[in-house]
């Protein structure tokens, strides 16, 4: 006891960490997150049996561009539309693929775009800001998608 891989545990107490009946509303933050992960093959074999039909359905013009037919960055994109989905409380009832857009900036950071009614839940919900990540092997695809105010 005391000791971990990340270095010693004595001496810390659990008054580091505020107790939640003592914050006050102003002080709280929104806070939602989401997880998924997919086999690649599947969403292989989607594209593979479905083609533009299922491409379109799912991704928008962007980030089928982003993406270039790379279906392990396709899947990625997949699980990160599941993961902001159930942080938005939803899955996928009442919001539709294309309103989630996943990118990445200038250095390849993925960042969220939310439209249409996946806007207006996550306005509901007070999130405005999102966080998300993003990675895959050769065999899942996984992403963690974090909503706040």
């Amino acid at each position: 006891m005391g000791s971990s891989p990340l270095g010693s545990t004595a001496g810390r107490s659990q008054a580091e960490t505020p107790d939640p009946a003592s914050v006050t509303s102003k002080e709280r933050r929104v806070l939602s997150v989401g997880v998924d992960i997919i086999e690649i093959v599947r969403i292989a074999r989607a594209v593979e049996r479905w083609g533009d039909r299922f491409t379109a359905r799912l991704y928008t013009d962007a980030e089928l561009r982003y993406c270039r037919g790379r279906v392990p960055e396709l899947a990625a994109r997949f699980a990160a539309k599941e993961a902001i989905s159930k942080a938005l409380g939803t899955g996928l009832v009442g919001v539709s693929w294309d309103e989630m857009e996943v990118l990445a900036d200038e250095r390849g950071k993925p960042f969220v775009r939310l439209n249409g009614r996946a806007l207006a839940r996550a306005d509901a919900l007070g999130l405005r800001e999102w966080a998300i990540s993003l990675s895959h092997s050769d065999a899942h695809a996984v992403a963690f998608a974090v909503g706040s105010d």
